[in-house]
């Protein structure tokens, strides 16, 4: 039975590409090499990953064991390692270490650019994948927030940017072992459109769903770019001001602070025309609700640390999207010079010590 309904998945995947370049030749060139490559059985479509830390190894990792043919982008030191050791990747979810390609430079070629960067670093990234798109390729980037969006729009054109976020926990180590935990294995996307007959589709059918990489191409991309803008704009304020754990927050009366804070942060979102779905509220309350939560935002870690971090990007982007809407961000604009003050702070005492 299980491999009847494989077979049933299978056929109706091609099916739906085969209808692709009949109706929409413009948008199917993709669909045609991934149908030409399964009837002459070689790899169905070549993916750049700009990265292979924890995200941009890890997805890769699993594409390449769905048979498509992935190449990374990565830094010299990173492409040494790599040829040294390969992509190692150990988790719940399945264990591979494997030979990649590791590009120091890209060039054309490819259908889809995976963008795994922070977003303070995406100037950087741009520049260093624009060469891979000159040929038509679509890039999807999976970053923090969504302040890229409009970078990437005036940089490759709309049509060619998709919205994309991840649900897993991984990390890098030293070693460059991927370390992913828990059973989250999700990579969400989908064209700005929301149509769902082009290319995102078509990564999507030849991705698929097992081994360790759940593949989704969604209609309402931006929607749910904005349900994890509500999500990890609430936890990154809430750890920047009690530089704390949710739970701990919690514990210590702060229960009506994370209410407040969670939903202005809807607000925020409904009034930008993306209203926070009601099946989506269960997973806040769960999250922003466990006395026992650990949880904290790899914001306040970063600051901690006194490195670089992406306060610009999330809270003051959603301040500043709250303020456009005529939203009380008063709680937003807080945790944002909060987080602005203490890199300030760390600067002075540098150049006091210097």
């Amino acid at each position: 039975m299980l491999r009847d309904l494989e077979a049933g998945v299978q056929t109706e995947a091609k099916r739906i590409l085969s209808r692709l370049s009949e109706v929409a030749p413009r948008e199917s060139a993709l669909a045609g090499r991934l149908l030409q490559a399964d009837r002459e059985g070689g790899t169905p479509m070549r993916i750049l990953v700009l990265g292979a830390g924890a995200l941009g190894g890890y997805f890769g990792g699993r594409a390449l064991e769905k048979g498509a043919d992935v190449s990374f982008l990565v830094r010299p030191r990173r492409a040494e390692q790599l040829a040294h050791d390969g992509l190692v990747v150990r988790g719940p979810l399945g264990d591979f270490t494997r030979p990649v390609t590791a590009l120091t430079q890209a060039g054309p070629g490819f259908d889809v650019v995976l963008l795994t960067a922070k977003a303070y670093d995406l100037d950087d990234a741009i520049g260093a994948i624009r060469p891979a798109m000159q040929a038509g390729a679509a890039v999807l980037p999976v970053l923090s927030g969504m302040s890229h969006l409009d970078a990437l729009n005036a940089a490759f054109g709309r049509d060619r940017v998709w919205g994309g976020l991840a649900h897993i926990s991984a990390s890098l180590g030293a070693d460059g072992t991927i370390r992913q935990v828990g059973d989250w294995c999700g990579l969400y996307f989908g064209e700005q459109d929301g149509r769902m007959d082009g290319q995102a589709a078509a990564l999507a059918a030849a991705l698929g769903s097992g081994n360790g990489l759940q593949a989704t191409v969604v209609p309402d991309i931006l929607g749910r770019m904005w349900e994890k803008m509500v999500t990890i704009g609430t936890l990154a304020a809430a750890s920047v001001l009690f530089r704390a754990a949710v739970g701990d927050i919690l514990r210590a009366g702060g229960e009506p602070f994370l209410d407040r804070l969670l939903e202005g942060n809807a607000a925020i979102a409904a009034a930008n025309g993306h209203p926070v779905r009601e099946a989506y509220r269960p997973t806040l309350r769960m999250l922003f609700g466990d006395r026992d939560s650990p949880i904290t935002a790899s914001l306040m870690k970063d600051l901690e640390a006194g490195g670089r971090n992406e306060a610009d990007h999330i809270l003051g982007w959603l301040a500043e999207a709250g303020e456009r809407a005529g939203v009380d961000t008063t709680l937003q604009r807080a945790a944002w010079v909060h987080a602005k003050a203490q890199a300030e702070r760390r600067a002075r005492e540098a150049r006091a010590a210097n």
